[in-house]
């Protein structure tokens, strides 16, 4: 049964965390989808310290880690050193922000963690002012794409096939849920 909303919150990755997040990051589910684990936590740390504008949290389940999500903004990608290899990022408003999460206990993926959490920080980012939010999931993680469909991402049909290797899904909103 999915975790409710109540028992998902978001804890700013700090430096006390790296340890949690280099184990994660070497686990084979993560290692499947994500780079090689020490690049990863050197990409977390310029996070943290301020070199990269990229926001980095841990998801906390009932006040326990349970993952890792961030959230990256399209405008500061949209130049030649991103652009290059991501031709698709200038298809984008500049003021989209990105999203990518990974469960960090293989015992705990398939259980609706990852659809709740996206849910939820989906929320918090439209109450902060976002409402322009994407997903770029590798096409052949379909446990990443269904849980993504569940938190309300459907993929671009305009931009697709041209986006490499990644499937470029956006944030719908239920039609009943007001735009922030």
């Amino acid at each position: 049964m999915p975790p409710d909303a109540g028992a998902i919150s978001f804890e700013p990755v700090t430096a006390a965390h790296y340890g949690l997040l280099r184990e994660w990051l070497n686990r084979p589910h993560m290692r499947e989808w994500w780079g090689e684990p020490e690049t990863e936590l050197g990409y977390i740390v310029d996070m943290v310290e301020g070199r990269d504008t990229t926001r980095p949290f841990l998801i906390m389940l009932d006040g326990e880690p349970a993952g890792y999500i961030q959230y990256w903004f399209i405008g500061h990608h949209q130049n030649e050193k991103w652009v290059k290899d991501h031709p698709w990022l200038m298809e984008l408003p500049k003021e989209t922000v990105g999203v990518d999460l990974s469960i960090g206990d293989p015992e705990q993926l398939s259980a609706g963690i990852g659809s709740a959490a996206l849910k939820a920080f989906v929320a918090m980012l439209r109450a902060d002012g976002f409402n322009d939010i994407i997903i770029d999931p590798d096409p052949d993680n379909h446990r990443a794409v269904r849980a993504y469909e569940k938190a309300g991402f459907q993929p671009i049909p305009e931009l697709e096939g041209r986006t490499d290797d990644v499937l470029l899904m956006r944030y719908r909103p239920n039609p009943n849920e007001t735009r922030l």
